[in-house]
């Protein structure tokens, strides 16, 4: 059924990775600002883990299904993560000084959210695993 707390998450979750991303920045110079969609491997991770949050709401019916994505989303959100965390301790000196900006903080916001989403999840499976020893 769709109106579960984990839809909620989900579609939290979605947001975070697809929406906020397009908006929040990553990194303020005073050259420039960037965005997650300004370089290709960070859309590309960004729109995957947005997806795979939207395939795992609709998959409601197959509960097991929908726990195996949302681990998957999350070791997703932790790669991408890895390459942030990567590309703040490998950037060249640069003259200019620059600022980190919020969106570094939507994987780790993402993560959150699909970790109270499989907990829930888990916590449907159980119940039905409970009434069906019931039968």
């Amino acid at each position: 059924m769709l109106q579960r707390i984990q839809t909620i998450y989900l579609l939290l979750a979605a947001i975070c990775s697809g929406g906020l991303s397009q908006v929040l920045s990553l990194r303020t110079t005073e050259a420039s600002i960037e965005f997650a969609f300004d370089s290709l491997e960070y859309a590309i991770l960004f729109s995957a883990s947005a997806l795979l949050s939207l395939i795992s709401i609709f998959l409601f019916k197959t509960r097991q299904t929908q726990f195996v994505l949302g681990r998957l989303n999350i070791i997703l959100n932790l790669i991408l993560l890895g390459l942030f965390i990567y590309r703040l301790l490998t950037v060249s000196g640069e003259t200019a000084n620059s600022e980190k900006g919020i969106g570094l903080l939507l994987p780790i916001i993402s993560i959150v959210l699909l970790a109270f989403a499989n907990k829930a999840i888990k916590k449907d499976e159980a119940l039905v695993k409970s009434v069906d020893r019931l039968r």
